[in-house]
Order: C-alpha cells, then sequence, then structure tokens
C-alpha cells in the first residue's frame, strides 16, 4: 500500500463519522425544499391507494403538471378529475407496466403530448396473499413483473432524459416488508426486496450524476385496498398508515432530496434489531406481534 492508499484509508473513518454527524444534525433542523412549479410528475398505479393520494398532494405542493398510469381507467379517469378541478393539469393513460411495450410506447406518447416527465413515482405494485404452495404461477410471475421488472421499463423509459436534462427524480413506493417479510405474502416479499436492491444500486449509480435523484420509501402496513383483511395482533401499538400521510411524507422527502425514508421511523429499529439477533428471537416477535398470522385473514383488492 503506497502513502497515498494508506492516507485515504485513515480518512475514509473521519469523513464517515462527519456524515454521520451532519445528517443526524440536519434531521434536526427544517432544511430548504426544493419548489414543484415546474415538475411534471408522473405516478404509475395513479388511479387508486396510494397512488392516488401521491398525485393529489404533488399537485396540492404545486407540481405543474400530474400524469396518472394505470389498467383500470374508471379509477384513473375519477382521479384526474378530481385533480384537474384543484387547478392543476392532469392526464391519464391506460399502461400495464409489467408490459414492456407497452411502457415505452406510452412513454413516448406522454413525451410527445405532455412534455419531459422529470419525477417518475414507481408505485403500481399488486400482492395475492398467499402462501409458495397455494399460489399458481401466473400469480407469482404477475407479482414480480409488476412490482420490480415494470420498474425497469420506466425507469429505462424517462431517466435517459432526466440525465440530458441534468434535472429528475425517481421514487419508489417500496415496503418495510422488503427488509422484514412475513409469510403468507411471499410474492409481494420477494418482489419488493428485489425493488429495495434495484433502488439501492441506482441511488449509488446516480451519485456522479448532476440534478438527479432518487427517493425510496419504505411505510408500515398502509389502510389500502390492496392489503384489505390483514390483521395484526395488537393494532393500537401497530396502527396501519393513513394512505394520504405516505403521501404527504413521501412529496416532503423528495423536495428535500432524501434518499431513504422509512415510515413511521421505528421501522429503523426493526432493521437494526434484525441485524444482530437470533432468528428464533425474531420469530418470537413475529408470534408476538401476529405479523406471523395476519395474513390468514387478508381478502385483498376487489
Amino acid at each position: 500500500m503506497d502513502l497515498r492508499s494508506a492516507f485515504v484509508a485513515l480518512l475514509l473513518p473521519v469523513q464517515v463519522f462527519y456524515h454521520v454527524v451532519r445528517a443526524s444534525l440536519m434531521s434536526l433542523l427544517p432544511n430548504r425544499r426544493k419548489q414543484l412549479s415546474a415538475e411534471v410528475v408522473l405516478v404509475t398505479g395513479g388511479g387508486r391507494g396510494i397512488g392516488r393520494h401521491l398525485a393529489k398532494e404533488f399537485a396540492k405542493q404545486g407540481a405543474r403538471k400530474v400524469i396518472l398510469w394505470g389498467r383500470t381507467e374508471k379509477c384513473l379517469k375519477e382521479t384526474a378529475e378530481e385533480i384537474s378541478l384543484s387547478g392543476t393539469e392532469c392526464h391519464y393513460f391506460l399502461c400495464d407496466v409489467a408490459n414492456r411495450e407497452e411502457v415505452y410506447k406510452q412513454a413516448k406518447v406522454v413525451r410527445e403530448k405532455v412534455g419531459d416527465v422529470t419525477i417518475l413515482v414507481n408505485n403500481a405494485a399488486v400482492v395475492h396473499g398467499k402462501s409458495l404452495m397455494d399460489s399458481d404461477d401466473d400469480s407469482l410471475l404477475k407479482s414480480q413483473h409488476i412490482n420490480t421488472m415494470g420498474q425497469f421499463w420506466t425507469t429505462k423509459a424517462f431517466l435517459p432524459r432526466m440525465l440530458e436534462l441534468q434535472h429528475g427524480h425517481v421514487v419508489c413506493i417500496n415496503s418495510i416488508l422488503s427488509q422484514s417479510p412475513i409469510p403468507g405474502a411471499i410474492d409481494y416479499c420477494t418482489s419488493k426486496a428485489s425493488s429495495l436492491a434495484f433502488m439501492e444500486s441506482l441511488t449509488l449509480g446516480l451519485l456522479d450524476c448532476p440534478g438527479v435523484g432518487c427517493t425510496t420509501v419504505l411505510p408500515f402496513h398502509t389502510n389500502t385496498e390492496m392489503f384489505q383483511g390483514m390483521r395484526v395482533r395488537f393494532p393500537q401499538l401497530f396502527p396501519p398508515l393513513k394512505p394520504e400521510v405516505v403521501a404527504q411524507r413521501t412529496v416532503d422527502a423528495v423536495r428535500a432530496d432524501k434518499a431513504f425514508l422509512y415510515l413511521p421511523w421505528t421501522m429503523h429499529a426493526l432493521v437494526i434489531l434484525k441485524s444482530f439477533m437470533p432468528q428464533v428471537a425474531l420469530e418470537e416477535i413475529h408470534k408476538f406481534s401476529g405479523t406471523y398470522t395476519c395474513m390468514n385473514t387478508f381478502k385483498g383488492r376487489t
């Protein structure tokens, strides 16, 4: 090891400590939020659930245009009309993010009819709520194609232009289940773990790309149709999140250029505990909290 390499190695712990302290102090102080008045926001799965609230929140906080993608025209149309009535220009397009050719085709249509997308929100997701042996192959593939591969296609469709403009943001609505899986949702947990790895890699890959950032949101169980019927043992201790709260916190994180957002903040403790606790201890926590059987009453979106 030469002198230069030795110096860099010795300096690394100091740099890490500096950034940890700086981030801790910044979290306690009100930091500057970027304005959304010039942003064109596209939300996948934007017709209902968290996606609907995200679209409304971006509009509320000043986005210039909002674009909705989804598979159910009725929901898309209703959301678009509601946003338009609030005074924000809103468009919707039918698009299945699992279909690569359809994503690329509709991305071209969006650019021609609406303009360049500067904030991409990958929100579309499905869950079947069954064990591995009870799931049919097509359902398992569908989860992976929508929840994971869909992000590849949408990001490849819109990120190049963001890099050209040196202006853009890629958002992923992930789940804490990507880091703490539960039984009965093996398709969802697996796809979200892949999605998290995708976003971690993308975030690091864009470090040297000025003006382009990423935000990954990892919420606890959110009270939407998609997880209808899911029950935890102590709802007073582990209440489901409201989708409008997830939307508000997500938009705030985007405006603050925050890379990762855990909701609620106590989910940080769960990730830390999992890093050193033995498996048997984690199993006891799952049994106590009821997550071990929470999908037994799962109904899902009807």
